[in-house]
């Protein structure tokens, strides 16, 4: 998939001065930057060879090579811009206010998918499909989506439970074992009560999937699966917009990667949850 220059871009802020060096110049001279030996990349940032290596690795390349081809097939498939994320302002119409919430879910969703880790998802449906049991851990806007992640996996006979409440989480974790999967949801992957919980997840064994935002982040350190999204939250969108379509979206692919692992054994659940469902629909 494409999405170097998108990564770079969230996850500059979290980079040490030198790598923040490098990437600035990557970021303002992109096609200047394609095919550049990596001292000549040095050079020009008056960094050091080390430095490029240490950037390439904290953007999840293994070396300047991955990276450099990379690079060069972003530019290579570069499109014309299709616009930022559009900030929500004060006295703006209906008409604009639509189009700027449907544009920025939109972006969400593709920029998501711009640096999505395919194989870090395989890994994860394949670990949930493994499960004994499932537990779904989010506060705050992100306990929105850890209950529609249960309401998925519930449907199809899993083992599966959301936590929204710290103190339930901390207790729930307490008695995982390694048969058992956490999905933690935290667009920050710095909030305290959820990073607690997940070193009592891993101190019982179990397999911790995170979704955070792209970067260098604390939950993402220490999870044993890592899933990124892309959303800037700007000033005024309350609720987390962008970064909760990301995240439902993320959702949706690991139900949907399970259930069509398991379709011939699920399919009997999914009727069932189904036909009582519309029992509780009115009759027309």
């Amino acid at each position: 998939m494409a999405g170097l220059i998108l990564k770079i871009r969230e996850a500059l802020n979290d980079m040490k001065p030198s790598e923040k060096k490098i990437a600035d110049f990557v970021l303002n001279n992109t096609d200047e930057a394609v095919g550049l030996y990596i001292g000549d990349l040095a050079e020009r940032c008056g960094t050091s060879k080390a430095s490029v290596i240490r950037m390439c690795r904290a953007l999840n390349y293994e070396g300047y090579r991955d990276f450099a081809i990379a690079l060069a097939s972003d530019v290579a498939s570069q499109k014309p811009d299709d616009g930022v994320y559009t900030d929500i302002r004060a006295g703006d119409d209906l008409e604009t206010i639509i189009k700027n919430v449907c544009h920025n879910n939109k972006k969400s969703i593709d920029d998501t998918f711009d640096i999505l880790n395919c194989k870090e998802v395989e890994r994860a449906v394949a670990a949930i499909h493994k499960a004994k049991k499932i537990d779904f851990y989010g506060v705050g806007a992100s306990g929105l989506i850890a209950l529609d992640a249960q309401q998925k996996f519930i449907r199809i006979n899993k083992y599966a439970w959301a936590y929204t409440d710290p103190h339930l989480q901390v207790t729930a974790a307490a008695n995982l074992s390694k048969n058992d999967v956490v999905v933690v949801i935290s667009y920050s992957g710095e909030t305290k009560d959820i990073i607690e919980t997940v070193k009592i997840a891993k101190e019982m064994g179990a397999t911790v999937i995170s979704v955070t935002k792209y970067g260098m982040n604390t939950l993402g350190e220490i999870s044993d699966i890592k899933l990124f999204l892309s959303s800037p939250e700007t000033t005024m969108r309350s609720g987390a917009m962008g970064s909760r379509i990301a995240q439902l979206t993320i959702i949706d692919i690991l139900f949907t990667g399970v259930a069509s692992l398991e379709y011939p054994y699920i399919k009997k659940y999914l009727d069932r949850t189904k036909e009582v469902s519309s029992k509780k629909r009115y009759n027309k």
